[in-house]
């Protein structure tokens, strides 16, 4: 049985504060620990199966195979498809292999740039891999994603009919390395059918963890080539994609394929007739099919160039690599993705060192989804980054307008099959801190959004994985601000900041301890950046549910005491049961909207407030769980300004810190999916005063509780503490 979510996330940030994510030690994907499954096989002489990404058609997955065709699957291990299986042959380069049934061309379009480059090669695919020395039918691979580093075991067996491959194919018939990298990224979308359809980019960032630039040809820099040749130097990986949308694979007349990934392999510049001539390389991951116009293989245009120049770029073979010039590129490409581990190549500039950090976090409906800034009223419930950028180093400057940060937000999957994903329009927007907020803490109001432009923006709210955007900004502070399109749309996402100035960010949801920022470290790969930290939430010293509190005794209790002594039992005691009669019936008749307080939640409130461990309440622990109550009623109807009875959940922020208490965004949303109601449903986006109640109520208690047990940082328990606490409190 898996932990809850909740758990789930503790222990990933635990993981990441050891290390554990990073390239070298990646997080084993599902669990699954390479060198121990590898170690057993070995130990009981036998072949690996993999049971979580079965050789069976659930693997392959729905809409590519007929039913006939999934009848005739055979799952083979290479050594039962060849004599002499390897995992690859004499290296391993973009000629190895090409296309099957499967329309993931955009993957291989990635791989086919991974190629050129060893080290990341490398990481990707661990070459100490083989079918000969203790070979048991187990391989494993690594990709980025979301944010961390994984280790991806897979088996050996293929999918096959009549004994041929039915998804990627290598040309060398015993070269396997192109199919099992291709299984173990299928295994992270959830079958093969997952990788159907999709843009070089997203596994460009998944081998390199890197920084994605994306490049729109309609539009292009007028230094395009430059960036491109410097992005070549700087071991950059590229991608890019024809203009249309098909799926029917149609090959125009000039040669290209509409709607279809290519991998861009090199960049030249040559004189022909006395003009300079910007000439791109591009490779086709079917293996075959090139384009036939200017500077194809066969174009006349080879012979206007140098004969050095014709022979180190001219080769006539349909291998499905070609050479076009930068204009027709720009003609008949819709995109040019860029990925590299540093934005050094953006200006040429290796002196200056970009520093990263990275921040996960989430909108949730009804309380951080506040939508694009034309929602202004609800806007600023979204998440804040503030960011301090202090002056840039003068090697680091060449002009004032020099792009100095970049902004990427990278939304992260609900669902554990890539295709059923469903991408939300996201964007960010970025303020300048005016000197009247410099002093503020805590999170922004509507008004100072009302007040105040971005000086920077994603270009467009867009249905994709990931938007970036690079900025020019000058020293100074500075609000980031992620949201969706639409208010109220629940996901999480990814914020990674750039700068090449020394910066300074904390997530801006509470009061913050500016001594304590958090500084971004000087490094350039994304995948092993810090992330955000703080704490879920504070307890003040003005906290109405502990202080001002009357005195037990006082006599201002007599119509409590009546009513205790009308519901008691003959212990003068109240259990769950008669406590909601109480509750419900007398305490808050006529305030509750929802049916009142159920025997649970009952339940809940006498195992906080029950000092002697009975299950019921005494006279003295009722009286104080009254007045708890009556306080926590007067703050729920004081904040409910519109008189409906409930709180609207981007309310529940000001309710909670009207109590004393303070909190981050990560808490609130999760007592709005604890304690609201958030969807389907007429009271949706709202939380009732009976789950406000309860909710407060668990929270000082939890309070108390670690205040009494830790050293003020750390809380110790045993298992039978945990336990004990856990299933009555």
């Amino acid at each position: 049985m898996s932990p809850p979510g909740a758990c789930t996330n503790i222990l990933n940030a635990r993981s990441k504060a050891k290390g554990i994510g990073t390239i070298s030690n990646p997080e084993r994907f599902l669990n699954q620990d390479f060198q121990q499954l590898k170690q057993y096989c070995l130990t009981k002489a036998v072949r690996y199966i993999d049971e979580m990404f079965p050789p069976d058609r659930r693997s392959i997955g729905p809409g590519i195979l007929s039913a006939e065709e999934l009848k005739r699957v055979v799952w083979l291990r290479p050594i039962k498809m060849v004599p002499s299986p390897s995992f690859s042959v004499d290296g391993m380069s973009r000629f190895d292999f090409g296309q099957g049934v499967i329309g993931n061309c955009w993957f291989l379009a990635s791989i086919g740039a991974l190629t050129f480059q060893r080290p990341i090669l490398e990481q990707v695919v661990p070459l100490d891999q083989s079918f000969d020395e203790e070979y048991c039918g187990l391989f494993h691979f690594r990709f980025w994603r979301f944010g961390k580093w994984i280790d991806v075991v897979i088996d050996d067996k293929l999918p096959t009919i009549n004994g041929r491959l039915l998804f990627v194919q290598s040309k060398t018939p015993n070269e396997f390395w192109p199919a099992l990298l291709e299984k173990a990224y299928a295994k992270v979308c959830g079958s093969y059918s997952d990788m159907n359809a999709g843009s070089p980019a997203e596994a460009l960032v998944d081998f390199t963890g890197g920084v994605h630039i994306c490049v729109q040809l309609s539009d292009p820099p007028l230094a395009l080539w430059e960036l491109m040749f410097r992005a070549g130097k700087s071991k950059s990986l590229m991608g890019c994609g024809t203009q249309g949308e098909t799926s029917a694979n149609r090959v125009l007349s000039n040669g290209l394929v509409q709607g279809h990934a290519y991998t861009v392999t090199g960049v030249k510049q040559l004189m022909s007739q006395g003009r300079q001539v910007n000439l791109v390389r591009l490779w086709n991951p079917w293996g075959q099919g090139e384009w036939n116009g200017d500077w194809s293989d066969e174009s006349r245009l080879w012979n206007t160039v140098s004969s050095e120049d014709r022979e180190m770029c001219h080769h006539m073979q349909n291998d499905g690599e070609f050479w076009m010039a930068l204009e027709d590129f720009c003609r008949f490409f819709a995109d040019l993705d860029i990925c590299c581990l540093c934005p050094d190549f953006l200006d040429g500039s290796s002196s200056c060192h970009w520093r990263s950090s990275c921040y996960e976090g989430r909108w949730v409906a009804g309380i951080t989804a506040g939508g694009c800034i034309n929602n202004i009223e609800s806007f600023w419930t979204n998440p804040q980054y503030r960011v301090k950028v202090d002056k840039l180093l003068s090697e680091c400057s060449s002009s004032d307008n020099d792009k100095t940060m970049l902004v990427s937000l990278m939304q992260k999957p609900d669902k554990r099959n890539r295709r059923l994903v469903q991408n939300l329009h996201i964007g960010f927007s970025v303020f300048e801190v005016t000197d009247e907020y410099k002093s503020h803490t805590g999170k922004f109001p509507a008004s100072f959004f009302q007040g105040n432009t971005p000086v920077g923006q994603s270009k467009t709210y867009v249905n994709a994985r990931e938007v970036m955007e690079l900025m020019a900004l000058k020293p100074g502070e500075y609000l980031i601000v992620p949201s969706t399109f639409n208010p109220n749309e629940t996901a999480s996402y990814l914020l990674t900041i750039l700068s090449k100035a020394e910066t300074h960010v904390h997530e801006n949801s509470e009061r913050h301890d500016h001594d304590n920022e958090h500084a971004a470290d000087e490094v350039c790969c994304r995948g092993d950046g810090p992330s955000s930290h703080s704490n879920f939430g504070d307890q003040t010293a003005a906290n109405v549910l502990q202080t001002n509190t009357p005195d037990d005794n006082g006599t201002d209790d007599s119509s409590k005491e009546s009513d205790f002594n009308e519901f008691s039992d003959e212990y003068d005691e109240v259990d769950a049961e008669q406590l909601q009669k109480l509750l419900n019936e007398r305490i808050l008749n006529g305030d509750l909207k929802s049916g009142g307080f159920s025997t649970d939640a009952c339940r809940s409130m006498v195992a906080l407030m029950d000092t002697s461990v009975t299950g019921k309440l005494n006279r003295r622990e009722f009286l104080r769980l009254w007045r708890k109550i009556l306080a926590l009623k007067d703050i729920f109807v004081r904040t409910d300004d519109s008189n409906t009875g409930t709180l609207p959940l981007n309310k529940l922020r000001n309710a909670v810190e009207a109590t004393g208490n303070r909190l981050n965004d990560d808490l609130l949303n999760l007592m709005a999916l604890r304690y609201g109601s958030t969807s389907g449903s007429p009271d949706s986006g709202v939380i009732t005063l009976e789950n406000f109640i309860s909710l407060m109520l668990r929270w000082e208690s939890m309070n108390q509780i670690f205040s009494q047990l830790s050293d003020g940082l750390l809380l110790t328990l045993q298992k039978a503490e945990w336990v004990y606490l856990y299933m009555y409190g």
